[in-house]
């Protein structure tokens, strides 16, 4: 029988770190070494990209990220094929952390929700966040994701009203994603005493309005910013950063090994 295993995680009593990667980048076979790595070295959840050609939500790292994913061979197909060879340990150490997708609602309709949602629990995955699929409008998708036990995670942002708030609370399965600032991925200002206060008061905000529990992503990128986010959320996500930091790999092997170093500074 299937076990969530985000779900099994967040009945930990522990902060988290959670790594975004976006697949096949920057080169070829680079996701199952990166896997490897990232699990090893500490990432609590592997968020992957499901790369898409208008990522509204994103910056221009992880745009260019998702271009080179493309040309890379990169589909939801492909992908989940990827996920089921790391569930396997077939071409990399067995994985076992919690895997969540992230993508846009445009590729998953095109390849069937039902469909999609069968073939991504088939494959190993744990958990889907899609940006531009609204809460009030979701209904069906929950209702099959929750037949599938997969964990589906909403968006909360700063400007986000407080009933709000309690709704997406209430529709996410196991825990809340808050954007730190408006804006796309990677291009989030977190400096400055305003502005981290801004921050702080946001997310103190979402506690107050929230009875499960929230990580923050978007413009965390070391670990003082991560350690200054579990002091007021119960993850943190990190994924610009950490694309920059492998950017210049030209080998799988290189790119694991910079993610693997990255990530422990981080840890």
């Amino acid at each position: 029988m299937f076990q969530n295993r985000i779900t099994t995680l967040l009945q930990q009593d522990k902060k988290l770190l959670i790594a975004y990667y976006m697949p096949e980048f920057p080169v070829a076979g680079a996701t199952l070494p990166m896997l490897e790595a990232l699990e090893e070295n500490g990432a609590d959840i592997i968020e992957l990209g499901m790369p898409y050609s208008d990522p509204i939500g994103d910056g221009p790292v992880i745009q260019d990220a998702a271009n080179i994913a493309i040309r890379n061979g990169v589909t939801i197909k492909y992908l989940l094929e990827l996920v089921r060879r790391a569930r396997e340990g077939d071409g990399c150490r067995k994985i076992t952390a919690p895997i969540l997708l992230m993508g846009y609602c445009n590729p998953v309709i095109a390849y069937g929700s039902g469909c999609f949602l069968h073939d991504a629990i088939e494959a190993g995955v744990d958990g889907v966040l899609i940006p531009d699929l609204p809460p009030e409008e979701a209904e069906e998708f929950l209702d099959q994701a929750k037949g599938f036990d997969l964990t589906v995670v909403f968006l909360i942002s700063p400007v986000t009203p407080p009933e709000r708030i309690e709704l997406i609370d209430s529709l996410s399965t196991d825990f809340s994603y808050c954007l730190a600032v408006n804006g796309t991925t990677g291009t989030a200002k977190l400096s400055g005493e305003a502005a981290v206060a801004a921050v702080d008061d946001y997310l103190k905000r979402v506690r107050r309005h929230t009875r499960k529990k929230f990580v923050v992503g978007f413009g965390i990128k070391d670990k003082a910013r991560v350690e200054h986010m579990w002091s007021l959320a119960d993850g943190a996500v990190v994924g610009t950063a950490l694309l920059q930091h492998i950017a210049a790999s030209s080998t799988p092997e290189e790119c694991a090994h910079l993610a693997g170093e990255f990530w422990k500074t981080l840890r």
